[in-house]
């Protein structure tokens, strides 16, 4: 089985798995880095999303064999102590119901909050659009956004 070097949460780890695995199961299943959760699989939730060189990821569609050089942040290396501006926004509001889906949707969130500092409600909508949340909290999700902003300035 090969073997693969990735710098996950600003350490390095050394893996084996076969090269067409995606990284959300060498996360969960070789790392122990069980905050990013299995959705779809497909790509389509958001659930599993992770920080790739700084850019939001579904990491049910990166395989291990394509991270190798690449600077992956999960949420448990967004902060150590929970103390991210996303992070203290998300308690702040009181977003998640049952949480699962809840790292995908921080993650995404922070990369698009460093990219765009000050968004509007119509740019926050756009860039949350692709994470499902089953318990249907998108207006605590947005206003926790907004409040990450203003918390980022």
């Amino acid at each position: 089985m090969p073997t693969f070097n990735l710098n996950i949460n600003k350490k390095n780890y050394t893996v084996e798995a076969d090269i067409d695995t995606p990284l959300l199961w060498v996360l969960r299943d070789k790392i122990n880095l069980v905050g990013t959760k299995f959705g779809c699989g497909i790509g389509q939730c958001g659930a599993c999303t992770v920080h790739v060189n700084g850019n939001a990821m579904r990491s049910c569609l990166l395989l291990v064999s394509q991270a190798e050089s690449m600077d992956i942040t999960t949420i448990e290396g967004l902060s150590e102590d929970g103390s991210h501006p996303v992070q203290e926004a998300w308690k702040e509001v009181d977003v998640p119901q049952c949480g699962y889906c809840q790292s995908g949707q921080i993650m995404t969130a922070s990369a698009f909050l460093k990219q765009n500092s000050n968004p509007s409600k119509s740019q926050i909508r756009n860039a949350m659009h692709g994470n499902i949340c089953r318990c249907a909290s998108y207006n605590s999700i947005e206003k926790a956004v907004e409040v990450a902003a203003k918390k980022m300035l």
